[in-house]
């Protein structure tokens, strides 16, 4: 319920770009390669399948502003981490909902189970899903996704890495949707926002895909103005 379709105008139409995760009823969570200065974007919530215009229970929101991490690298790909202001506040429902965040500075140890979202690509090079999909992602450490044969170091601290078995992953189009994980009291918690994966394909062993840790950023969620 927290996931968001983030949409860009283009010829009179709106077209799914990336995901994004309600953090508050007026913030969403998503990547910094998600947004570019020169488009116009909405917020769709509540949303199962993106074919259908008028599905029940989700809602179209304009955008007030968006607040690009000041130090964003698109290079090094480092602090890919934006914050969108809703042009209102949305309502909590059954299909709407806002995430918890983490704990500042929290570290997720290897193999925690978490789940990926996103209507990006079914295969590597494949169609946009239209059904929002989940995926079953284990963490990967920092020590192991730091290795050479894994991300070597492409990968920093303020990130996570999960999945990497060749089978599952995130894949174009995902960007900027949550990583997902229960806590103990069963409480779920966005810890990672989909930033990179392999150009060599989506779903290729020991390249797992690579999230921006969202506890890393606790912070600067709170100096930009968003409630965490």
């Amino acid at each position: 319920p927290s996931q968001i379709s983030l949409q860009y105008s283009r010829s009179g139409s709106w077209r799914h770009t990336c995901g994004g995760t309600l953090i508050a009823p007026q913030w969403v969570l998503t990547a910094a390669h998600c947004i570019s200065s020169y488009m116009t974007y909405r917020v769709v919530l509540g949303k199962q399948d993106l074919s259908e215009d008028d599905e029940p229970g989700s809602v179209a929101v304009g955008v007030e502003k968006t607040i690009v991490h000041e130090d964003w690298d698109s290079y090094l790909i480092i602090n890919d981490i934006a914050l969108i202001k809703l042009a209102e506040e949305v309502q909590e429902t059954d299909t709407i909902r806002a995430s918890c965040l983490p704990a500042a500075g929290k570290v997720l140890p290897n193999d925690y189970p978490c789940y990926v979202t996103g209507w990006g690509r079914i295969r590597t090079n494949g169609p946009l899903a239209t059904i929002l999909q989940q995926g079953l992602l284990p963490v990967v450490d920092y020590e192991t996704c730091s290795k050479r044969d894994w991300w070597g170091s492409l990968v920093e601290e303020t990130m996570v890495c999960a999945g990497g078995d060749g089978v599952v992953s995130g894949c174009n189009g995902d960007s900027g949707g949550p990583l997902n994980c229960q806590r103990d009291d069963g409480i779920w918690e966005v810890e990672g926002i989909v930033s990179f994966g392999s150009g060599l394909g989506c779903n290729v062993a020991k390249k797992p895909t690579v999230f921006t840790r969202v506890s890393a950023y606790i912070d600067w969620i709170n100096e930009v103005g968003a409630p965490s």
